[in-house]
C-alpha cells in the first residue's frame, strides 16, 4: 500500500483544510496526510519521522505519554472511542492508522480513506516485539523504508545501551505496578508495554502471570508479600488518597520492598503506546535505579 499524493491532490487538500480553518501541516510532497486514531500507531508513525496531521485524544496523550512531543498545530479528532468523522473528513487523510481496539466503526474509516490496522497487544503475548515490527510494516505502507531501518537502529542502541546500565541490578526481580488506592494495585505483565520491555532490558519480571496486553485488573495489594525479593516500580501518579492511606498501612511498610528499600517510582507513562514510550520507560527505569530508592511515594 503506497501513497503518492499529486500536486493537484495536495493543492486540492490545503484548499479545503485552510476552508476550514484546520492546520496545515503534512500538506505537502514530504509525505502523505496521516490522521491516527490509535496511540501506539500515532508513536510509531512519528518515531519514522512522519508527523500525523491528525490524532485522537491529544490532550490526555500529552499528559500520559508526553514523549513524543505533538506539536500544536495537529488536528485533535477526540475521543479514540469515538473520534470525530466529520473533522476526520476535513484534513483529507491520505491514510488512517488504526488498530484492532477500532475495529467496532473501521467501516465508518473506510471511505473516508485507506486504513492500515495495526495489533500491539494481544493476549499472551509481549507487545513490544510488535511495536519494533509495526516500524517496519507502516514504513512500507509510506514507502519509505529507511526511516524504519533509522529507527529501529536507534531503537535498539538505546535499549543495549539502558540494557548495559541496569546490569547491575539484574540480581532481583523487578515488580512493576500501579497504584488506584491504599488496597489494591495493578500489576504489568509479560504481556504489558512496560513488561516486555523489560525482559529486552535483561530483568526478571517478578510478575509471572499473563496481564491481558497492558496490565491486570486491581488486585489486592497483600499480593505483593508473595515477591520477597523484588524490587518494587510504581509506575504514575498516586491518589493524594491512597498516597495517605499507604503512609498509615501497617501491611505496606512491612511489605519486603518498602521496609527492605527496594521501593522507586517513575512519573506517569503510555501504557497502551509503542517504541517512544518502550524507550521512556527504559529510560527512566535506569535513571531510578541509578539514583536509588524513595523513602516513599
Amino acid at each position: 500500500m503506497r501513497f503518492r499524493p499529486d500536486r493537484r491532490a495536495i493543492l486540492t487538500a490545503a484548499g479545503l483544510v485552510l476552508a476550514a480553518g484546520l492546520p496545515l501541516r503534512a500538506a505537502t510532497p514530504a509525505g502523505p496526510r496521516l490522521a491516527a486514531i490509535d496511540w501506539a500507531m500515532l508513536e510509531t508513525a512519528v518515531a519514522l519521522g512522519h508527523m500525523p496531521v491528525a490524532a485522537c485524544e491529544l490532550i490526555r496523550f500529552r499528559q500520559d505519554a508526553v514523549e513524543p512531543q505533538i506539536p500544536a498545530d495537529v488536528t485533535d479528532l477526540g475521543l479514540r472511542g469515538a473520534p470525530n468523522f466529520e473533522l476526520l473528513q476535513l484534513v483529507r487523510p491520505d491514510l488512517i492508522l488504526s488498530s484492532p481496539y477500532y475495529t467496532g466503526y473501521q467501516h465508518r474509516l473506510e471511505p473516508l480513506a485507506p486504513v492500515l490496522s495495526l495489533p500491539f497487544f494481544d493476549p499472551g503475548q509481549p507487545p513490544l516485539p510488535k511495536a519494533m515490527a509495526a516500524l517496519y510494516d507502516l514504513a512500507a505502507a509510506l514507502d519509505d523504508a529507511s526511516a524504519a531501518d533509522r529507527a529501529t537502529d536507534e531503537a535498539n542502541a538505546a535499549f543495549d545501551r539502558q540494557r548495559t546500565a541496569l546490569a547491575g541490578h539484574a540480581d532481583r526481580p523487578v515488580c512493576l505496578i500501579n497504584i488506584g488506592d491504599a488496597r489494591h494495585i495493578r500489576v504489568f505483565g509479560f504481556d504489558s508495554l512496560f513488561g516486555s520491555t523489560l525482559a529486552r532490558l535483561g530483568l526478571t519480571n517478578a510478575w509471572g502471570e499473563a496481564t491481558a496486553f497492558s496490565f491486570l485488573a486491581p488486585v489486592p495489594i497483600d499480593r505483593l508479600a508473595g515477591m520477597p525479593d523484588a524490587r518494587l516500580v510504581v509506575i504514575g501518579d498516586v491518589p493524594p488518597q491512597a498516597r495517605h492511606g499507604l503512609a498509615r498501612s501497617v501491611l505496606w511498610q512491612r511489605l519486603p520492598a518498602v521496609a527492605g528499600g527496594r521501593l522507586y517510582h517513575l512519573p506517569r507513562m503510555n501504557a497502551f503506546g509503542a517504541v517512544p514510550s518502550a524507550l521512556r520507560f527504559a529510560r527512566h527505569l535506569a535513571e531510578a535505579f541509578a539514583a536509588g530508592p524513595v523513602a516513599a511515594i
